[in-house]
């Protein structure tokens, strides 16, 4: 299968124009700012549950995940165009090594009002305090069921 780079080398990329260069906030398809980013930083979950993720599925290795820097390069890129809210999500984002710095690290790009987080909470314990130090401001707890019959019906 031919990737866009090589299809662009094989057919005089020079040929293409450049698209110009956007000025302005991003609009979704109905003219509205768009103010916020999510992004997920796994695809991997301490839970697994079965609605979420199936039995036999394998995980992206580690090195084909974004790293911090590139990470940080979209948030810095998107603040540039409007963006003033980051949500964080996974998989579970709590798993992801280093996520306090990297809280810290998106909290502190200019333009960047609210960073939030989408979790199952099992790490809160440990990690709320210094998640909320970064400057993580919003935090939605995804909660299944209360019933442990059927919580472990549904995790791994």
């Amino acid at each position: 299968m031919q990737t866009a780079i090589q299809f662009l080398n094989e057919n005089d990329a020079a040929a293409f124009e450049p698209a110009p260069a956007y000025d302005g906030p991003m609009v979704d398809r109905f003219g509205r700012a768009i103010n916020y980013l999510r992004i997920s930083l796994t695809d991997a979950c301490n839970l697994r549950c079965v609605y979420c993720m199936p039995e036999h599925m394998t995980f992206r290795p580690r090195d084909e995940l974004l790293h911090g820097h590139e990470i940080l390069a979209i948030v810095r890129a998107s603040a540039e165009l409007g963006t003033t809210k980051i949500r964080l999500t996974g998989g579970e984002p709590t798993i992801r090594p280093g996520i306090v710095e990297m809280v810290r690290s998106i909290a502190s790009v200019p333009g960047i009002s609210q960073v939030a987080m989408t979790t199952n909470g099992l790490l809160l314990a440990e990690l709320a305090e210094p998640l909320a130090r970064a400057g993580l401001r919003g935090l939605n707890v995804s909660i299944d069921t209360l019933d442990p019959v059927k919580f472990k019906r549904i995790t791994r």
